[in-house]
């Protein structure tokens, strides 16, 4: 009956050890990744975007498992392939390349900056349009108040016809003149007045504006104080 005992010890002992021995073997079978899923898709990702071709495109890894998964437009077949190949890194098992090719990929992203600029240039084209309006609009009104000022110079000079055209008009158009009779007349720019003004204070004010006249050399008042004749 002992030795029967110590058998079965003997033969639990040994099954024991087997199953220890088993699990050993199991784990040492256990691939080790030496990176993980994270640091492989950090790494296809830079090797992709610092590629000159496909650095344009917007392309997405994502590893699960050591599978990489690409998504993203491209334009060509080639530049898919091409990503595909830079995904089979050490560490990748398998990779699943969801890559669509698209030929407007690439320059999808430049379609709102031409647009911008194409907008702002029309704002600048606009703006320019509007100041030279201005400009023109400011220099019209300058040529239309010497051209009033100045409708009868020659050059630069104030002719005596002139003179006498801007008096008899200022004349007119000042109150203490009214009911007068004034005849202007003009040589070499001497103005002489003649005629007659309802008042002494009409008499001054007449050779007062004619003295203010620009161009205007000399007044010489022969005017009289009394009824329009």
């Amino acid at each position: 009956m002992k030795a029967l005992t110590g058998s079965v010890v003997c033969a639990t002992v040994l099954l024991v050890g087997g199953m220890v021995s088993a699990t050993s073997r199991l784990e040492a079978a256990t691939p080790q990744t030496a990176a993980s899923d994270k640091s492989l898709d950090s790494r296809i990702e830079g090797r992709i975007h610092n590629d000159a071709t496909l650095k344009k495109y917007e392309i997405d890894v994502s590893v699960d498992g050591g599978v990489a998964t690409l998504t993203g437009t491209v334009a060509t077949e080639a530049d898919r392939g091409k990503a595909g190949n830079l995904a089979q890194i050490a560490g990748i098992t398998r990779v699943d390349n969801k890559i669509i090719v698209d030929l407007n990929a690439g320059t999808k992203g430049t379609a709102g900056t031409v647009k911008e600029k194409t907008k702002e240039g029309a704002e600048k084209t606009k703006n320019g349009a509007e100041k030279a309006i201005d400009k023109t609009k400011d220099g019209a009104k300058v040529v239309g108040e010497k051209t009033k000022d100045g409708a009868v110079k020659v050059g630069d000079e104030v002719t005596d016809a002139y003179l006498i055209s801007k008096l008899h008009t200022d004349f007119v158009n000042e109150t203490t003149l009214k009911g007068s009779d004034i005849n202007v007349d003009s040589d070499d720019h001497v103005v002489t007045l003649k005629g007659t003004v309802m008042s002494e204070a009409g008499r001054t004010r007449a050779v007062q504006i004619a003295k203010n006249t620009k161009g205007v050399k000399r007044v010489v008042d022969h005017l009289t104080i009394g009824p329009k004749k």
